[in-house]
């Protein structure tokens, strides 16, 4: 069985809840990634920002991203996956909540984040098909 742990990507950075939304959208382009967990004062996962939320909460609707905080995005308990949950329990969660991306949780420490790319890399080259339609939504 193949944990989520093996085949995450480590070291996931967060945008803390009180930065805005622009120092978001920065540090995406300076890591190269489309989604940043946000991190509470408390240092406890509050939620996943993500490239689309910037544009479609924010951009779409006339709202300055240098006035909006990561924080105030965030929605409802995050949805996660354990280290050393299966890859199976990773897709099925990615399914049910209708999710790309998932931060990787090792107790109640953030260590890494899996997404459907990061699955895809790790599975049979003839069930890559079939991950993509399980995990796509409308």
């Amino acid at each position: 069985m193949t944990t989520a742990r093996e085949i995450m990507t480590p070291g996931a950075e967060c945008i803390g809840e009180n930065q805005s939304l622009e120092e978001a959208a920065r540090k995406m382009k300076d890591l190269d990634v489309g989604a940043l967990p946000i991190c509470g004062e408390d240092d406890r996962l509050k939620g996943v920002l993500t490239d689309r939320d910037i544009v479609v909460r924010c951009l779409a609707v006339g709202t300055d991203p240098r006035q909006v905080k990561a924080g105030q995005l965030a929605q409802g308990k995050p949805v996660t996956i354990g280290a050393d949950d299966s890859v199976e329990e990773a897709i099925d969660t990615m399914q049910e909540h209708q999710v790309r991306r998932l931060p990787v949780i090792d107790g109640h420490s953030l260590v890494g984040m899996i997404s459907q790319a990061d699955i895809a890399r790790s599975m049979p080259e003839d069930r890559v098909g079939e991950l993509v339609e399980l995990i796509s939504f409308d």
